[in-house]
């Protein structure tokens, strides 16, 4: 008898979520992906416990008929890819159609969508990749979808998740990236009830900026833009005198897609150059957009690495512009004394004379005297 077995689908789905379901933030990332790709305005989204008991993402987007809800938690199934071709020109977030089945075979999952304003919906509920129910519903238009109980049937996954705070960091960072990716997406983020993260959705890629990292850094972005044949630049960098600790605040879309590149990172210091302090790092926000056969976005399980057919010639680009734009600016940030250390005005303070100066004959007179005898009705210096 051979030793070598097929896998369950089961089984499958569940290995497969241990490649693109690592931990709540990646519910979050794949889920929101699906309602950009869907072409939605706004997107809600609301978890509890750091995203371990819930994850709740809302849109407006196109929805889903009720044959397409039922098919879409398949694995391999999507909308976004045809054939062989269709993987060199991606232009959408998601396309391998792994997402959905390997989220539902490690949580309880309800989905409820509608393709339009007909109030008309399915409701698709499937728990550790078994259906539960398939029923009809009203349901405005888009999709509302929510997972419970993250990793309930994988407690060896459950038993390596991180704090809620450390959880929920991860969530947070990475609303805030698609938040500047999608600067026409208005996005809300809630934990447990509290508004964490809330954008206006109108375009302006500086005020989404102002409402994640605040008005402050706002004010000291400056704008980058830049051409070439193959690609086009365009963002914000922040004045030297703005820095982070670490690459955190730096953010790389790529056709609006998030990612992760260190050569461009090293780029925009090389842009820099001697402006920012030892061990400090800017912050920043590049969009760059490209013929989508010039990047390959199928190299890593997450999506959030990428390669470049012209990487050097992308690299230059932004050297070159971050250079340019510092180069126009004056960078000499005005110097503030503190309160305790500015120069006080001097206080004269003014003199008053006690005794009355004494005429030039009288003073003459009491010299000529022997000392211990005083002029007649002169009164004695205790009488005085």
């Amino acid at each position: 008898m051979g030793k070598i077995n097929i896998l369950d689908e089961h089984i499958a789905n569940q290995i497969a979520a241990g490649e693109v379901v690592e931990r709540p933030s990646s519910v979050v990332k794949e889920l929101v992906e699906n309602a950009i790709d869907a072409g939605s305005t706004r997107v809600d989204v609301a978890i509890e416990e750091g995203g371990l008991e819930l994850i709740r993402v809302t849109d407006n987007g196109s929805g889903m008929d009720p044959d397409d809800c039922e098919t879409a938690f398949f694995r391999h199934a999507t909308s976004k890819i045809a054939s062989t071709q269709d993987l060199f020109a991606i232009r959408t977030l998601g396309f391998r159609g792994e997402a959905l089945p390997s989220i539902a075979a490690v949580s309880k999952v309800e989905c409820l969508t509608a393709p339009d304003t007909s109030g008309l919906g399915c409701r698709f509920v499937i728990e550790g990749g078994t259906v539960r129910a398939k029923t009809e519903a009203t349901a405005p238009r888009g999709t509302d979808i929510a997972v419970r109980e993250l990793f309930y049937n994988t407690p060896a996954r459950l038993k390596y998740m991180k704090t809620i705070q450390t959880e929920l960091g991860h969530v947070t960072d990475y609303i805030y990236r698609l938040a500047l990716a999608h600067p026409g997406i208005a996005f809300t983020l809630k934990h447990n009830g509290h508004t964490l993260v809330q954008t206006l959705g109108n375009g302006d890629l500086l005020q989404a900026i102002a409402a994640i990292y605040g008005t402050t850094v706002a004010k000291s972005m400056l704008p980058i833009r830049g051409e070439t044949l193959d690609y086009r630049l365009d963002g914000y960098i922040a004045k030297p005198e703005l820095t982070r600790a670490n690459r955190g605040g730096i953010s790389t879309v790529i056709n609006g897609r998030y990612i992760r590149n260190y050569p461009m990172v090293q780029a925009l210091l090389q842009g820099y150059h001697t402006l920012l302090p030892i061990n400090r790092f800017p912050v920043a926000v590049l969009h760059v957009q490209m013929d989508p056969t010039l990047i390959d976005v199928n190299v890593h399980p997450a999506k959030l690495e990428v390669r470049f057919s012209k990487e050097a010639e992308l690299m230059q680009l932004v050297e070159r512009e971050v250079r340019e734009t510092l180069g126009k600016q004056r960078l000499i940030p005005a110097a503030s004394m503190p309160a305790a250390k500015r120069p006080q005005e001097a206080v004269v303070q003014e003199q008053l004379e006690l005794y009355r100066p004494q005429a030039p004959q009288a003073q003459a007179s009491a010299a000529a005297q022997p000392a211990g005898a005083r002029m007649p009705g002169a009164a004695a210096p205790a009488e005085r």
